[in-house]
């Protein structure tokens, strides 16, 4: 080594080229260098076209290797070596995978390669080898290369400066916001969404009509993104914040229905799955979550995809609730997933994150300065050509000069110059003349060369016309985008759907008066109360409710549309529907099971539903209580506020004890008077300042004394002072009496008579607060429903046994009784078509034997009368 040391000769002139440098700054010189490279190069879009290099020097290659949509296919494997060899010195599989991704359907909203063999599928499998596959460009890639050759474009040297290729494309179609792209930088990365071209092209054009024009604004012609799998886009605030930031979370719901296969099982059918999603991975990773026991309630998976479309079914088990599998799916599988938008895009090289209106402004001025070089480009040429003509009409006007010049000259060098000298003309104009042929020397000739002198120098004035006005340049661009959207317009495919406070939906459907019904199987619906006409008391009632066999209606009521229904279940749960969301249908229709609106425990049954009119408004939930009763007697007031923020999966609404049941529920002011009835006829009046206002867990107090083997039927809260108390039994007797009959006693009492109870009436089964303007609506276990004006039944006495409401065959029953308040337009209505072989009773008849009672007004004993005061429990 010292050896070596002492041959070195420090004074060689090579010594100076050795330059000292410190590490850390040529790896941070060396280090910004690559990433630039990679940032320009070959990760980040251009704003003006939407492309990376790539993707740029693909389609150009295509070009010139003459693939057009309208000739054969060429080998991909042949397209791949033409653009390898010349413009992208990279592996060949980067330019056949980019090749590949622009013809998959499923990958950009709109492909601009058609693709000829296996180019892969949508469960991720791989395209087929380059040597199998063929392709071509699409019809609308052409108009990302129109006008390229008339120098719209700057091009620059290739990788060994052998030939040139296009810095940028004319982009004729604004490809960014049409298929958007994905790209990982270093330190920095992009992911733009696609869009409808239609969409698009409108909010361009509004754009350019007013540059001015806010987000908002864009955002009416430009909804929201569209993918090409199309799905559900769940939710719009993130779609807000990435048109107006250039960021945003997209929230991505796949398509999914319910339906019956022809063995009666329940199924969940998805059609459209979110973007990217790969679908066979989706379907194994779910799978195993099936067998694990994370989702419950399926029992089968298949896909069941075809040519025709994307199809993959979950066949449910029989106790299976569809909308809580739904959920569950959308939850734990990628049938929701999300699409973080990242809108960075280079801008004169530089790499900015753009909202949706910085990204139609930079393709906008690129399109002006397309089309300014485009019109400068022909100018130029129809200058040239002009300027030839008017040499040829020139040497026309002197003919036998000219050819005497011609004849005399002894060689075309020497007759150019004799020309150029003779009758001034350029050195351009002679050329033309020396190679006019002679048979443009006749008259006719002549006059196609005049003719086409004028209409160059119209498309001359023209043309500068263009260059002089930036609105004609801008009108250029609209008729061009006009054309792109009769061409390739089409209908969007991704949905949107508003959630929470993002969409008022309430303001796009009209408020109308709804009766809602559920069957005791859980099957609801809505229908229009005009499709409903008031009978006599005692008819046998029109058909009103078809329902399953052994099925009949449990609940019915009025609500509006834009009312909420808080439905409790016998459990003490509570859950939440706007009248909306319910379907619509017919009074014959069976309705809609409510299982595939609330997620309801298989277990647990609808046992109350309350209409509330609003659960926003601060007065009106502080100022109103929900009143529950149970079977067992047990009563609960709780604030209205503390059930006003609905959760998909419910919240407890009361604390049930073991054996006992939610039975009726209320909606009070605080100041009203409670009358809770029992199955054997007795009924209790207090007021609800008896009941301490409870917490949601809280179980409540007593609040009637029940004798042995009898339960609580019904509750009401009287807040109308011409209200009387109606009363029903189960084989369709009922009466009316005055509440002031009911004496006030405090919460907890036995109650007095509010029927006379025999054998021929049956129990107690209903009780509803009424007047004179109100009508009655009566549906038996058997679906037979009949509609009277309460007015038709006179005032009784409370220990009377009344009249009979409806007439009954030995095997029906009454299932569910409700008030409805009359409109005036309803007064009209009056009489409708009886089931066959039904009596009608005229109204206030009191022949029958059924109302030849005594009419007497008698109290229990004292003893039956005491209060048992009991505490709260």
């Amino acid at each position: 080594m010292a050896e070596e040391n002492e041959n070195l000769d420090l004074s060689s002139p090579n010594r100076g080229t050795i330059i000292p440098i410190n590490i850390e700054d040529e790896m941070r010189s060396a280090y910004i260098d690559y990433s630039m490279s990679v940032i320009v190069s070959r990760a980040l879009p251009d704003v003006r076209d939407g492309f990376k290099p790539v993707h740029r020097r693909v389609l150009y290659g295509m070009s010139e290797l003459g693939v057009y949509h309208n000739r054969a296919h060429k080998k991909s494997a042949r397209i791949v070596g033409e653009v390898l060899g010349k413009y992208h010195p990279h592996g060949d599989s980067s330019v056949y995978d980019t090749m590949v991704r622009m013809a998959q359907e499923w990958s950009l909203r709109y492909p601009l390669v058609d693709g000829q063999g296996n180019f892969g599928s949508i469960d991720g499998d791989s395209p087929a080898a380059m040597r199998y596959t063929e392709a071509r460009l699409k019809r609308i890639a052409e108009e990302m290369l129109a006008d390229i050759n008339k120098e719209t474009v700057d091009f620059q040297p290739n990788f060994d400066d052998s030939l040139n290729e296009p810095s940028v494309l004319p982009a004729r179609i604004p490809n960014l916001l049409l298929n958007g792209t994905s790209g990982i930088a270093v330190g920095m990365a992009t992911n733009m969404a696609p869009h409808n071209l239609t969409e698009v092209v409108d909010g361009i054009t509004a754009y350019i009509a007013n540059p001015e024009i806010e987000i908002d604004e864009l955002m009416q012609h430009i909804k929201a993104p569209d993918f090409p799998t199309g799905g559900i886009i769940y939710g719009y605030s993130g779609v807000k914040a990435a048109f107006e930031t250039g960021r945003g979370r997209i929230v991505l719901r796949s398509v999914a229905n319910f339906e019956v296969s022809k063995t009666g099982k329940e199924q969940i059918v998805v059609t459209e799955i979110p973007y990217m999603v790969n679908k066979a991975n989706m379907i194994e990773k779910t799978a195993g979550l099936i067998n694990e026991k994370k989702i419950e309630g399926i029992s089968d998976l298949r896909d069941e995809s075809d040519r025709d479309g994307l199809r993959i079914v979950y066949d449910l088990k029989r106790d299976a609730v569809p909308n809580v599998v739904l959920n569950n799916l959308y939850k734990y599988t990628q049938l929701q997933s999300s699409f973080s938008i990242n809108n960075v895009a280079l801008v004169k090289g530089r790499p900015l994150t753009l909202n949706l209106k910085e990204l139609i402004k930079y393709y906008v001025e690129h399109r002006i300065e397309v089309i300014t070089r485009k019109t400068q480009f022909e100018l130029k040429e129809a200058e040239k050509r002009a300027h030839i003509l008017e040499g040829l009409l020139i040497a026309l006007d002197h003919l036998d000069e000219v050819i005497a010049l011609i004849r005399g000259s002894k060689d075309p060098e020497e007759a150019k110059l004799g020309l150029i000298t003779k009758f001034e003309l350029s050195e351009l104009q002679a050329r033309a003349i020396l190679d006019m042929r002679l048979q443009r020397l006749t008259g006719l000739e002549r006059d196609k060369i005049v003719a086409e002198y004028k209409e160059l120098m119209a498309l001359i004035e023209e043309l500068n016309s263009i260059l002089a006005s930036e609105e004609k340049k801008k009108e250029i661009i609209k008729a061009d985008l006009q054309d792109l959207k009769t061409k390739y317009g089409d209908e969007r495919r991704s949905k949107i759907e508003m959630v929470g406070a993002e969409f008022n939906i309430e303001d796009m459907i009209p408020d109308d008066e709804m009766l809602v019904t559920v069957s005791n199987q859980g099957y609801i619906k809505r229908t229009n109360l005009a499709e409903y006409r008031a009978q006599s008391r005692g008819g046998t009632g029109s058909r009103g409710v078809k329902t399953k066999d052994e099925d009949y209606t449990e609940h019915l009521f009025m609500a509006t549309n834009h009312n909420y229904l808080l439905f409790f279940t016998e459990k003490g749960r509570l859950y939440w529907l706007r009248v909306f969301e319910v379907p619509e249908g017919n009074k014959t229709s069976k309705g809609r099971a409510i299982q595939n609106l609330i997620n309801i425990e298989s277990d647990d049954n609808v046992k109350a539903v309350l209409n509330v009119k609003t659960l926003v408004d601060e007065d009106y939930i502080k100022n109103n209580y929900i009143v529950m009763c149970t079977k067992n007697g047990t009563v609960k007031k709780t604030l209205l506020e503390l059930y006003s923020r609905p959760r998909v999966n419910g919240i407890i609404a009361i604390n049930i004890n073991e054996g006992d049941t939610l039975i009726d529920v209320a909606l009070t002011n605080g100041d009203d008077y409670i009358i809770i009835a029992a199955n054997q006829g007795k009924a209790v009046r207090f007021h609800e300042s008896g009941i301490r206002p409870m917490g949601r867990g809280a179980t409540g107090v007593r609040g009637i004394n029940l004798a042995e083997s009898d339960h609580v039927i019904g509750m009401i809260c009287v807040n109308r002072e011409d209200a009387q108390l109606l009363v029903v039994t189960e084989k369709g007797y009922g009466k009316r009496s005055d509440i002031g009959d009911y004496r006030i006693t405090s919460r907890g009492a036995k109650g007095v008579k509010s029927l006379n109870i025999t054998d021929k009436i049956g129990n107690l089964v209903a009780i509803k607060e009424v007047t004179d303007d109100d009508d009655l609506m009566i549906i038996t276990t058997r679906g037979i429903l009949i509609r009277m004006h309460v007015a038709d039944l006179r005032i009784m006495g409370r220990n009377t046994q009344g009249v009979k409401l409806i007439k009954l065959s030995d095997k029906d029953g009454i299932a569910s009784v409700t008030r409805i308040v009359r409109d005036e337009e309803e007064e009209a209505l009056e009489g409708a078509e009886l089931v066959e072989g039904a009596v009608a009773i005229e109204p206030n008849t009191e022949t029958t034997s059924e109302t030849t009672e005594p009419s007497v007004d008698t109290e229990e004993t004292p003893e039956e009368d005491t209060d048992s005061n009991e505490d709260e429990s």
